[in-house]
């Protein structure tokens, strides 16, 4: 059975700067306030949001990250292992995710993704939920590429912030009753980003990406040490 997600009881991870954002993450399914986040956001764009329980990694679920601000989530991403089971986009994208399979490519996907915007810096929300998802899937878990599912109006927004690229055109999603586009990215390329502009909030405008809200070197080497 996949347990339901409740938040970590270590020590949260705190990023620097601004109002304290709390990371935490744990196997799990989505659940309770980061499920009702996702909900609400998922809501505001007309999308459905079904209570899925996908198992993945060692069956234990996947990965729910989280950032608080104060006693409220903020921000919450799913982090799904490729496996037997496969992937949620193999539903629309399989021939396509099929092909990097047959290379021999270790994929991961995300999932879940929202952001209070009410929050104070959704962008830094954005930005280090990302961060922290990318420690699970690539520095512990050592895949190779990120693929997630997009509403085509978003597509420009993760080409330009987050470096994805679109690899179809729009397909009819019926988990959500909406459009999707499939994007990926390898995880070279943004460990690159994040090893070049992480930790240097004053080139966020020059670097037209959200990269350098990530966290720089020392700060990403603490968070990995306290992952599960």
């Amino acid at each position: 059975m996949i347990p339901s997600f409740k938040e970590s009881s270590r020590s949260p991870l705190n990023p620097f700067g601004g109002p304290p954002l709390e990371l935490n993450s744990d196997f799990g399914a989505l659940d309770g306030e980061a499920l009702g986040l996702v909900e609400r956001r998922y809501g505001d764009r007309g999308l459905l949001v079904t209570r899925e329980r996908y198992s993945s990694r060692n069956e234990d679920g996947d990965i729910v990250c989280t950032a608080k601000d104060g006693d409220n989530i903020v921000g919450t991403l799913s982090v799904r292992f490729d496996g037997p089971g496969g992937l949620h986009a193999d539903l629309l994208f399989g021939a396509e995710i099929a092909e990097w399979r047959s290379a021999r490519v270790k994929l991961c996907e995300f999932g879940g993704l929202a952001v209070d915007k009410h929050s104070h810096d959704p962008k830094r929300v954005l930005a280090q939920i990302f961060h922290l998802g990318y420690l699970h899937a690539h520095r512990k878990a050592r895949c190779e590429r990120l693929v997630i599912e997009v509403n085509p109006r978003h597509v420009a927004f993760y080409r330009r912030w987050l470096g994805l690229l679109p690899y179809t055109t729009a397909r009819h999603n019926p988990r959500v009753n909406a459009p999707a586009v499939l994007m990926s990215v390898d995880f070279a390329t943004v460990r690159e980003q994040i090893a070049l502009l992480g930790g240097r909030p004053e080139l966020l405008a020059s670097a037209r990406s959200l990269y350098p809200l990530a966290w720089d070197e020392a700060t990403e080497a603490a968070m990995l040490a306290k992952l599960p």
